[in-house]
């Protein structure tokens, strides 16, 4: 995933850190929307939301691998064990606000 900042810098980090997002089709991590003033991103397909500020900081997902389990469970799916490759679908940028995204 990689987000473009206001300031000009440009934050990606690996979907391995998101499962929910790594576990994600194409089609569900492409359905996102910005929330609290754009200071956050929300899949709702995926019940995930990141704070940009987390993903500036470098924060992983703080999610339980047992939730993780219950969710994957939920989706009649497993965890992939491969890399998910970058892709314009995995790419957000900044619009307006300190840390709001758009699509690119």
């Amino acid at each position: 995933m990689i987000v473009d900042l206001s300031d000009g810098r440009r934050i990606e980090a690996s979907l391995v850190w998101y499962p929910r997002l790594l576990n994600g089709t194409e089609k569900e991590r492409n359905n996102w929307r910005l929330i609290a003033g754009g200071e956050g991103i929300h899949w709702s397909d995926l019940d995930e939301d990141l704070s940009v500020d987390g993903i500036i900081l470098g924060r992983a997902s703080g999610e339980s691998q047992a939730s993780l389990k219950r969710w994957l469970e939920s989706r009649g799916a497993t965890a992939r064990q491969h890399r998910v490759p970058r892709s314009k679908s995995n790419r957000l940028s900044q619009r307006a606000g300190r840390h709001a995204a758009r699509q690119t």
